[in-house]
């Protein structure tokens, strides 16, 4: 499950490491550019400190001559005592600052080596790095079927924690696998128990409508959750409310044949709403727990198929309603969930075909543009092939 998109992720995490380390050795580049800009302003510090040593030595000779004048003359010693404070104060002055300047010096030095030695091992990402670097990993997800509102959501994730922050070379893969397992976490919905669900009904049946489109092996489907249902001491019925599709009432009679269970149904062409209808009352008066409800399964974007839904949900009130698709179809999954969440407002989701499915994007971007739970992964075609959906394992199994 998930090959190809475990294949490509491990190749965008390789280039994505690659780049940041270039971006590295660029940004080491530059600080011992730096450096080197570093030690030229020192010299031009020594110099001025020079000058003043310079200047000092003037003071100095001064001082000497005024010494001397002051034992050749009677001049006004106060006054002279004054001016040579004032010396000695200037010439404590510019010892302090060259001692003040040698310090900056070797401060200077020690944090531009030590800036070095950290740019060996971390980068920094400016806004147009990082969406050079995140182009590789949104082409994947989209080839994957992961829809646009989710990259987005993980484009800006990655955002914050990249942009303009240090970044260890050797964590940049954990860190970005860290961001889409949270992300998935906060996408992905662990489903309710459809069995406690039905047991805690008190009024019985408990009512499940299944849509889909046609194809998706919704009827196969239907079966695998009366089998499940069956195995918990749950009794069903079924009904075939697709009236439309030639041979649906037979491959449902047939399922039903072999789990040993009732199946209402009327001639095709009839209203699929009194199907459901009749099937409710049977399951009344025989004591029956749930009732399964097939629907017909012409293409999502018919405007009298989603009538006809709403027309069989206004009827039969059903508990849950639960759309089936092929999570091999990809970003076709998404849309017909969308569109019978829209128009019905659906409870939950099976995805068949989930053991055949290399990319995963569907599983992803059907629960965030619905916000609903997958409920169960179709597997295989046996009646036991029915898992249910568990997101730790799915995380697991697309980012191991």
């Amino acid at each position: 499950m998930f090959k190809f998109l475990k294949e490509k992720l491990k190749n965008v995490f390789g280039k994505i490491k690659n780049d940041v380390e270039k971006k590295s050795e660029k940004d080491v580049s530059q600080l011992k550019e730096d450096e080197k800009s570093l030690e030229k302003d020192s010299k031009k510090e020594e110099k001025q400190l020079d000058e003043k040593k310079q200047k000092l030595e003037v003071e100095k000779e001064k001082k000497e001559r005024i010494l001397d004048e002051l034992k050749e003359i009677n001049v006004d010693k106060k006054e002279l005592k004054e001016e040579l404070k004032g010396i000695v104060a200037e010439e404590k002055e510019v010892e302090k600052e060259k001692v003040e300047i040698k310090e900056d010096e070797k401060k200077g030095k020690k944090g531009i080596f030590q800036l070095i030695k950290e740019k060996f091992t971390t980068t920094k990402l400016d806004e147009n790095d990082f969406e050079k670097l995140f182009k590789e990993l949104e082409m994947t997800l989209l080839e994957n079927n992961v829809a646009l509102s989710v990259i987005d959501q993980i484009k800006k994730k990655m955002k914050e924690e990249f942009v303009n922050k240090p970044i260890n070379k050797k964590e940049i893969e954990s860190r970005i696998k860290y961001i889409l397992k949270e992300t998935l976490t906060e996408i992905l919905i662990n489903p309710f128990d459809l069995i406690e669900k039905v047991k805690n009904k008190k009024e019985k049946p408990f009512v499940i409508i299944f849509f889909g489109i046609n194809g998706s092996g919704k009827t196969t489907t239907i079966a695998k959750v009366a089998h499940l249902l069956g195995k918990n001491k749950l009794k069903c019925v079924l009904a075939a409310s697709d009236t439309f599709r030639a041979a649906s009432i037979e491959q449902l009679e047939k399922h039903a044949s072999v789990l040993g269970i009732n199946v209402i149904k009327h001639q095709y062409g009839a209203d699929p709403a009194a199907v459901a209808f009749d099937a409710i009352a049977h399951a009344k008066a025989a004591g029956k727990d749930i009732v399964l409800v097939d629907t017909a399964g012409r293409m999502h974007t018919k405007i009298d198929l989603m009538r006809e839904m709403e027309k069989i949900s206004r009827v039969s009130r059903p508990d849950l309603k639960i759309f089936i698709g092929e999570s091999i179809t990809g970003n076709d999954a998404v849309e017909q969930a969308s569109a019978f969440n829209k128009s019905i407002g659906i409870d939950g989701i099976i995805l068949t075909k989930a053991d055949v499915d290399e990319k995963g994007g569907a599983m992803i971007s059907v629960s965030k543009v619905t916000s609903k739970p997958i409920l169960f992964l179709g597997t295989g075609q046996k009646y036991d092939d029915l898992e249910k959906f568990d997101k730790e394992k799915i995380i697991k199994s697309i980012l191991d």
